[in-house]
């Protein structure tokens, strides 16, 4: 699907840009340096936490749309360098399409602390095709233009700053705006100019209503003194919290880039792109066939060209982004016959094999990465990133997956191009968000389905012999299921057999230092959507000894609760939990001669976004701890986080409680 440049991507662009330096100009007159640029470099700042590398003293992007719909974006930009860690920011990245815009100007210039002036203009510039992993992009109309200034910041208190001009005809009459990214900005704005005649709405995102000034049919929205935005720990993504506005025009009379008045709108121009492309030929409908002979329901049917589409190697050949490309799949037969394509390609093909065993089906538009990203007020396709396809079933058809459509009833959603994940299931980083069913009934975004804890659930066994020297070898047993058998199996194919290895001994011997493994065996069930892992370990000294006479040990050896993140006792953003279950039992053989001492009592925690229990109990020779953990799907507000801290802080202890065996 056409890229939609979130802002985690544009800071990773800057990111590269930053690592980029490029050879530099002499020292230019004070002169060179544009009147704005200086301005915005006397501006006064206030101090900041020590950890904000540096402040946006300037974000200035101004619009100007002229009656054929050609559009003119003009940036100027400044920052000041707080640390040397924020020599990154002194960088400067301008995105185009090759086949409907160009970058007519793009020069920058380093005001150093000393006085000393640097200009770059096109001998400094990079100029880059966008493409994330030659593997999987073969070709991409989308590049950028990158300057760096970082290697000749020569402290704190540089400033950069950039002009940079761009024409295109968009595809939409539409533009988003980040107000700022993570860093503070003291002013941000963005000025739309508009022919006589046209009008504007505009929505103001993560952030209260932004009214516009205007003037004629200049509009300009400016925000101040922008506090920075620390990431935290499961918290939300950058995207949900940077403030962003997002505009559509409409012409007085047909002319300028598609416009969008409502979801219905979109929904309609989608499916006019995608439908014609859901080709059939022989050959297509004999794979089909041939997937699904020994299939006995509808649901099988599904499976078996699911689990075939996520075989279909992944690759993205971008063209004609400008005229739609980037949101219409390749024909699938095309598809079919050369065996690769991207997410809509992927969803497209099996939207044609289901075809040819009488199942309908859609494609749906979707934000992949940031379940809150897609907001209803702005309908715009400007807010997917990826593809993937909802299948009309009967009643017959039970699947955790499956969602009411008000106007085209049961729908099964599927990812085929997250080969991870198998049909009944769906990445949780696209559960619970607002997608588009690409279909002509469709008028509103319809809530993505989100799977209960137990469907995500972690189930473990582990058997202990524990000697009266302390040392102690343990069998561990597990069988993941729903997401969390999707991360194990992601984990196991994406590394090598010794990284791998490497990983499960860090996790594994994080509780039990020095341990030596003996076995390793990990074992996926990609079609009932299972993954298991068997490990054997020994440790010496697991158990403290003491005086010869005790032994004290925690009962939970592995998979202890990551929980630095609440180290904080304060928090600035909201607390974002997945949908997850846990059940665990852990029998610990005792050492001849020696009963139990002390035990902890046993833990019962319950709130409105999960529960914990903890028992042990002494039988036959063996200590047997048990414990289980829901945690519900949940995005809870910052004023809730002491009860968050102390829920997990409460399952914390319980993990840490020790149990005392004693000599007879």
């Amino acid at each position: 699907m056409l890229k939609r440049l979130t802002l985690f991507t544009i800071l990773i662009i800057a990111a590269v840009a930053a690592t980029y330096a490029p050879r530099s100009s002499a020292a230019a007159a004070g002169d060179d340096v544009p009147a704005w640029l200086r301005q915005a470099a006397a501006a006064s700042a206030p101090s900041y936490d020590g950890k904000v590398r540096a402040v946006v003293l300037l974000k200035d992007c101004n619009v100007v749309v002229s009656d054929d719909g050609r559009v003119v974006k003009t940036t100027n930009y400044a920052v000041k360098i707080l640390t040397r860690e924020g020599r990154g920011a002194a960088s400067a990245v301008e995105q185009y399409l090759t086949d409907s815009g160009k970058v007519r100007d793009f020069k920058a210039w380093l005001i150093n602390p000393s006085g000393a002036v640097r200009k770059y203009g096109k001998d400094e510039t990079l100029d880059a095709a966008m493409v994330e992993d030659d593997a999987y992009h073969l070709f991409d109309e989308y590049r950028a233009k990158m300057i760096s200034a970082k290697d000749q910041v020569e402290g704190p208190g540089a400033v950069f700053g950039y002009q940079s001009v761009v024409e295109e005809k968009p595809l939409f009459s539409q533009d988003d705006f980040y107000f700022q990214e993570d860093l503070p900005a003291l002013v941000s704005h963005y000025t739309l100019t508009l022919p006589a005649g046209w009008r504007v709405t505009a929505a103001s995102l993560n952030h209260s209503k932004v009214e516009p000034s205007v003037s004629g049919t200049t509009y300009t929205w400016e925000l101040r003194d922008l506090a920075p935005i620390e990431p935290e720990v499961n918290g939300p993504d950058m995207s949900a919290l940077a403030p962003r506005l997002a505009v559509s025009y409409f012409p007085a009379q047909g002319v300028g880039g598609k416009t969008f008045e409502s979801w219905s709108d979109v929904a309609h121009f989608m499916s006019d792109l995608e439908d014609p492309q859901a080709t059939l030929d022989d050959a297509v409908a004999a794979k089909a066939r041939e997937l699904t002979a020994d299939a006995k329901t509808e649901l099988e049917k599904i499976q078996a060209i699911g689990r075939y589409v996520q075989g279909v190697r992944y690759v993205s050949v971008q063209t004609n982004i400008g005229s739609g490309g980037g949101y219409r799949p390749h024909p699938a037969t095309e598809v079919f016959a050369k065996a690769y394509g991207d997410c809509k390609d992927k969803a497209n093909l099996m939207r044609a094999m289901l075809k040819a065993v009488k199942i309908d089906s859609y494609l749906v538009s979707i934000n992949s990465g940031d379940p809150t990203f897609v907001r209803a007020e702005w309908p715009s396709p400007e807010q997917f990133n990826h593809c993937i396809i909802a299948v009309k079933v009967s009643d017959e058809t039970q699947a955790a997956t499956v969602v009411k459509h008000p106007q085209l009833g049961r729908l099964l959603i599927f990812d085929p191009t997250d080969d991870s994940t198998p049909v009944g299931d769906l990445p949780d980083h696209e559960q619970d968000s607002l997608a588009l069913i690409d279909a002509k009934e469709s008028t509103e975004l319809l809530r993505m389905p989100a799977t209960p804890p137990d469907a995500n659930r972690l189930e473990r066994t582990t058997d202990v012999t524990l000697q009266p020297n302390g040392s102690i070898a343990a069998k561990v047993s597990e069988h993941r299921f729903g997401q969390s058998a999707a991360h194990g199996r992601e984990l196991f194919k994406n590394l090598s057999r010794g990284e791998y290895e490497k990983v499960i001994q860090l996790w594994a011997g994080s509780g039990a230092t020095g341990a030596k493994f003996t076995k390793i065996e990990p074992a996926d069930d990609h079609a009932a959507g299972r993954f298991a892992l068997d490990v054997e370990f020994t440790a010496a000294g697991y158990a403290q000894s003491m005086q010869d006479r005790l032994l004290v040990f925690k009962p939970s050896v592995v998979g202890h609760s990551n929980t630095a993140w609440l180290a904080d006792e304060q928090r600035e953003h909201p607390v974002v939990l997945k949908s997850s279950a846990l059940n665990e039992t852990v029998r610990f053989k005792l050492p001849e001669g020696f009963d139990v001492d002390e035990m902890p009592d046993p833990v019962r925690i319950k709130s409105d976004f999960g529960t914990y229990t903890a028992s042990y109990e002494v039988k036959d020779g063996q200590l047997v701890f048990t414990r289980s953990l829901v945690q519900n799907a949940a995005t809870i507000p910052v004023e809730r986080y002491a009860d968050v801290r102390n829920f997990f802080g409460r399952i914390r202890a319980s993990e840490d409680a020790p149990v005392v065996l004693a000599r007879k």
